[in-house]
């Protein structure tokens, strides 16, 4: 490895921590301003995915860029090829992240409703997800990456009694049913993001490991 190759995979690495720092606070706020109904703070969130999105470009880019001039191989080559796919996964979290500070936005006319117990421990596990798979790839943890893969059924289970809840209350509450489909879009955003969440895992895991672990293999 020469230190110029060095060099510049240490400027990846940089980079796409970066990029899951920004994700990670984006989502912390976004819940925050779910669970106080913050207008301003959502705005933020909506705001500032432009620049996750910017900065998923230059990544790949760089990434790219690696593979073309020094044709890195076995464990490096798994290093860059993760990145690339992680990458793509942190600017998605992002962009479910800036969808779920949207639906924030719209829900502040609905005061005397309640954000429903399962979206509000949906979204609790979906941070913690993110969290842990963020620190199994700054760690290169292979036990915790296997913990968020095993978080996301959590995650699926609660995001199934969103449908319940929805279907119950478009018999007993119709005049609600704005508010409700609402809540139903943030779970299938939580959701989503917990999906993302375990893609990152397993490429931590094929980046330490080498072995490719997708669709519970």
């Amino acid at each position: 490895m020469t230190l110029h190759f060095q060099r510049e995979v240490d400027k990846l690495k940089k980079m796409i921590l970066n990029e899951a720092s920004m994700v990670e606070t984006d989502l912390q706020k976004a819940i925050t301003a779910l669970k106080n109904r913050d207008e301003q703070l959502a705005a933020e969130v909506k705001e500032h995915d432009h620049e996750i999105d910017m900065l998923e470009i230059e990544i790949e880019e760089e990434a790219l860029k690696i593979l073309a001039l020094h044709q890195p191989v076995a464990i490096d080559l798994r290093f860059i090829v993760s990145v690339i796919k992680i990458n793509s996964d942190l600017e998605r979290i992002g962009d479910l992240t800036a969808n779920i500070a949207a639906r924030t936005t719209e829900i502040v006319d609905f005061p005397h409703l309640q954000i429903p117990v399962n979206i509000i421990s949906m979204s609790e596990i979906a941070l913690q997800m993110v969290k842990d798979s963020l620190d199994s790839l700054v760690n290169l943890d292979v036990e915790l990456a296997k913990k968020v893969c095993e978080d996301d059924e959590d995650v699926d289970n609660l995001h199934k009694k969103s449908y319940d809840l929805v279907a119950e209350k478009v018999k007993i509450e119709p005049e609600n049913i704005t508010f409700y489909l609402k809540m139903l879009g943030i779970s299938r955003y939580l959701e989503r993001i917990a999906d993302h969440s375990t893609n990152i895992a397993e490429d931590v895991m094929y980046m330490v490991e080498g072995k490719i672990s997708r669709h519970g293999q």
